[in-house]
């Protein structure tokens, strides 16, 4: 983002320990001064409030904060520091409720609960439904468009049944031809997907400082890292499945399927643990214009020591997204089932899976399903990226003066009791 500094490869030494969350960010610090941890593109100084103490309040460390008079009308009266409450207390992590913490966008700017993350998904989907919506709706009706030709005019195609009397080579070009059809379709969505999470990122990073979006301008921030961040989807893709091969495939042609069933809980485990240590790679090299390895290396500092958090939220988000999409998806699939796939005999027989009544009822189910869990995903995802580099680099700081918040952090906590 242009607006804010924070969005820019800091440097290794907040990710590597060196520096501690309530250490400022030098003042000034623009790109060619030599700072690492500030973006290329900086706005100009007067559009910023420098958090030194005292700044257009009078105030020393310790003492009594403005008054709310004092305070820009569109700044809500912000607390002692970051994580701190309303009593000047620091708060446990941030897992329970601050009452008076800063919150310019659709966060407060302090480290989050799963409950916060999870609130600021459905709210920027909810306050920038104009941006957010058409972009997964376009998305959900192109994949579920591609699904239902494919299994109209493929899959229908398929010879399952081996007593059948049609040829061997006509049920093998059957099957290549489905095989060669599921292809494309996994090629477009996966293209889809990866265009509506670069864009969706862009607009998320926006609500974090309470600034709105479009379609246009989200996809003018997206568009020069899409051909990296489509890159990165298909290196970690072949890397779990080169995994899953190298563990797997030995046992299996050496006809010993225990071995081959450890090699392949081992795959199953060790993908599991590279998925979650690369899972703020995307928000990474979105937001901070990375490579495809510093945002690998990003996230596996990021999620370093916090793996069974992360791991706990992302499982908790597609355990409610699941559960979202089968309230929809369900009910449509079975009133198509009922009235165009010839009732529970035709389902059970399977030969209603392929009428127009039964698949467009499954693809208008699948489109809203879609349309709405595609942004709660994406939206946990950015937020727990945001998250992790507040607790760790003081990133709040940064998005507090991006925000235009004034005198952001300056006062001192207490350190007794």
């Amino acid at each position: 983002m242009n607006d804010s500094p924070g969005w820019a490869t800091p440097g290794s030494s907040p990710s590597d320990g060196e520096g501690s969350h309530g250490t400022q960010p030098p003042a000034g610090g623009p790109a060619g001064s030599g700072d690492s941890k500030w973006s290329a593109e900086q706005p100009p100084p007067g559009q910023w409030s420098s958090p030194t103490p005292g700044q257009a309040s009078g105030q020393t460390p310790g003492q009594t904060p403005p008054s709310p008079q004092q305070q820009p009308p569109a700044a809500p009266q912000p607390g002692t520091g970051w994580g701190s409450y309303g009593n000047g207390q620091p708060g446990p992590g941030g897992w329970g409720t601050q009452s008076q913490s800063v919150k310019p966008g659709v966060i407060p700017l302090r480290p989050l609960g799963i409950g916060e993350i999870l609130d600021g998904a459905v709210t920027t989907m909810r306050k920038h439904w104009r941006a957010v919506l058409p972009i997964t709706l376009a998305v959900a009706v192109l994949v579920q468009l591609a699904t239902v030709l494919l299994q109209k005019y493929a899959f229908g195609d398929v010879v399952l049944d081996q007593s059948s009397d049609a040829p061997l080579d006509e049920q093998i070009n059957a099957v290549g031809s489905f095989v060669g059809l599921s292809a494309a379709d996994g090629f477009l969505q996966l293209v889809a997907s990866i265009v509506a999470t670069a864009m969706l990122t862009m607009i998320f990073s926006r609500a974090v400082l309470g600034h709105g979006s479009s379609i246009g301008a989200a996809w003018r921030e997206a568009r020069p890292q899409l051909a990296r961040l489509f890159g990165l989807t298909l290196l970690l893709g072949l890397g779990a499945a080169l995994l899953f091969a190298v563990l797997v495939l030995p046992g299996a042609l050496a006809g010993q399927p225990g071995l081959a069933v450890v090699g392949g809980l081992v795959a199953f485990g060790l993908i599991l643990w590279l998925w979650i240590r690369f899972t703020l790679a995307s928000p990474a090299l979105m937001l901070e214009k990375a490579t495809i390895r510093t945002a690998l290396v990003r996230s596996s500092k990021l999620v370093k020591g916090s793996w069974w958090r992360i791991f706990g939220i992302t499982v908790l988000t597609g355990i409610i997204t699941t559960f979202v999409a089968g309230l929809i998806v369900l009910p449509l699939t079975m009133v198509g089932g009922l009235v165009f796939g010839g009732g529970l005999e035709g389902m059970a027989e399977g030969t209603g899976a392929t009428s127009w009544g039964y698949l467009i009822m499954t693809a208008i189910g699948g489109v809203i399903a879609l349309t709405i869990t595609m942004p709660i995903q994406a939206g946990v995802t950015v937020l727990l990226y945001v998250d992790q580099r507040i607790r760790r680099e003081a990133l709040d700081l940064e998005l507090a003066r991006a925000a235009g918040i004034e005198n952001y952090g300056t006062a001192t906590p207490p350190t007794g009791g």
